[in-house]
């Protein structure tokens, strides 16, 4: 996104290229609908209003390059070429969304071998983690003292796994009706609960939208407040039901290993949804008119002059507060606690101890930051770089944080299901950014008021636009590339490639079991004959 969409347009405005307007009119676009002046004199201005525009990207942040509204240039002209800046600002919105499918799709795909083959046979791996499973290499003591741990621990893990299979067999139908009522109530619970977090987050949402302009900007606590609004209730919502999750599932009577991808699913579910929620919140405001002359623009332009900057400001803001969050939990909550376990006697403080380093949880944190980073490179095309320099940092404090006050987990994940799993709720955050970035490029009308494609019907309208400047020859071959005549004996293949690849596989896997069937006769002929030389031997 710098490189072909933010670099262009800061050169382009300092004069070494030459920059001009799109050469396609706009349609219906009504005067009233390109008014938006973010540099409107406001007088005196005081120096914490700098700072309130600092951490909600508003005033002089919102007319940097660091939002969607600073990229007015349409078409960059370096001699007697021409760089088509809404083109490539939409190319480069794919580009980066297709190399991270693709690259998390590799990763998935070597974490899923690795963990079939894990999986495939309950005895192997308890050969593979009593013959096979320390390593040699360890010579610290606490290393050595938390690898035995880690053995014990999955040992016990397959072993409990193995007895809830035995207890599940075993379960008479009058326990089964128990556990599965239990069980529909305790998500009947999550349900309610899941409720609760998005109905708050859509009301704080509306609230913040509605009121973050009516109150005096002299109020700098109240107007960060209001601003924040929704930023915090996900917070709190990301604080809260992780713990009544982690709470219920004690009652529902599932093995250690499905308890807690169960729990992670439902928070990696609260986590996304809840800015899946956040964006339906502003998005029916945007889309909300009530008079002809909002009609006519196709979405709010009174409070959402530029509704893509307003996006982008929630997205950055969601950064921003989830840094500060997590720098504060590590120096008022995590340090605290370490001094009050090293220097108090008292017997609530030793029974508490140490906070546990959990590993799914930090991941959880990277991938919530992840797809909010996602959704909202096109709103804000630096956010990335502001994502990098907080992970950066992060990373770092985390470091400190591990090191010096937290503990291991007292129930390690394996690490050979952990690697696939935490790739398909990265892939399933992806997905959820696909959906939102779709909806806005191709249903939303795109902002006449600021922005590259503010000369367009939406986002999307600058390809077909495109495509009429080619010649004729290679419009057909578009056209018939995208038509249905080729979609379907296309998508006919693709079925018939998928069930060659399944029966391959299917093929595999029998012979598989047929050299598994080989290996263990072999072993038994191996028995037979030491037997009959044994008995050989003592028989002369």
């Amino acid at each position: 996104m710098f490189s072909f969409v933010t670099l262009p347009s800061i050169i382009s405005k300092y004069g070494v290229f030459n920059s001009s307007f799109a050469k396609i009119s706009p349609k219906n676009i009504e005067p009233h609908c390109t008014v938006y002046n973010p540099n409107a004199n406001k007088g005196l201005v005081y120096f914490y209003t700098y700072l309130k525009d600092l951490l909600s990207g508003t005033g002089f942040l919102e007319v940097t390059s660091l939002f969607y509204g600073y990229y007015t240039i349409d078409d960059v002209w370096l001699s007697m070429l021409e760089y088509n800046l809404p083109l490539a600002y939409l190319l480069a919105t794919f580009a980066y969304l297709a190399l991270s499918l693709l690259w998390i799709i590799k990763r998935s795909v070597a974490g899923f071998k690795q963990n079939l083959v894990h999986n495939e046979d309950q005895f192997q791996s308890y050969c593979n983690k009593v013959f096979a499973g320390w390593d040699f290499c360890i010579t610290d003591a606490n290393a050595a003292r938390l690898k035995h741990r880690s053995l014990q621990y999955e040992l016990k893990t397959d072993l409990e796994e193995e007895r809830m299979k035995q207890k599940i067999a075993d379960r008479t139908m009058k326990e089964k009706l128990r556990i599965y009522s239990l069980r529909i109530f305790i998500n009947i619970i999550v349900i309610a609960v899941l409720s609760g977090c998005f109905y708050s987050i859509y009301r704080a949402t509306v609230f913040s939208q509605e009121n973050s302009s009516d109150i005096s900007s002299l109020d700098f606590q109240a107007n960060l407040l209001v601003q924040y609004l929704p930023s915090i209730v996900i917070t709190l919502a990301n604080i809260i039901a992780p713990q009544i999750f982690s709470f219920l599932i004690r009652f529902e009577d599932y093995s250690p290993a499905f308890e807690i991808r169960l729990t992670l699913m439902r928070c990696v579910f609260m986590r996304l949804a809840n800015i899946g929620v956040l964006l339906f919140s502003l998005w029916s405001h945007i889309s909300y008119c009530a008079t002809v002359e909002c009609k006519a623009c196709g979405y709010n332009y009174e409070l959402y002059p530029c509704w893509e900057s307003e996006v982008g400001q929630e997205m950055y803001k969601l950064m921003i507060f989830d840094f500060i969050i997590i720098i504060a939990v590590t120096l008022f909550w995590d340090f605290p606690r370490k001094l009050l376990v090293t220097h108090c006697s008292c017997k609530l403080v030793q029974w508490c101890g140490l906070q546990e380093f959990g590993i799914s949880d930090n991941v959880l944190e990277i991938i919530y930051g992840q797809t909010i980073c996602w959704i909202g490179t096109f709103f804000s095309p630096l956010l990335p770089a502001i994502a990098t320099i907080k992970y950066f940092i992060i990373f770092y404090i985390k470091k400190i944080s591990l090191i010096h006050t937290r503990k291991p987990a007292a129930r390690p994940i394996r690490a050979s299901s952990s690697n696939f799993f935490f790739l398909v709720v990265l892939l399933i955050g992806l997905v959820l950014a696909f959906i939102p970035l779709g909806i806005s490029i191709a249903q939303i009308p795109s902002s006449k008021a600021c922005g590259p494609f503010r000369n367009f019907d939406t986002s999307w309208a600058v390809v077909p636009a495109t495509v009429l400047g080619f010649p004729t020859g290679l419009q057909q071959v578009l056209y018939g590339i995208t038509s249905e005549a080729f979609a379907v004996p296309f998508f006919m293949v693709i079925c018939l490639v998928m069930v060659y690849f399944i029966a391959l596989a299917g093929a595999h896997k029998r012979v598989v079991e047929q050299l598994r069937e080989q290996l263990v006769m072999e072993s038994r002929d191996k028995l037979f004959l030491i037997r009959k030389i044994t008995e050989a031997q003592g028989h002369p």
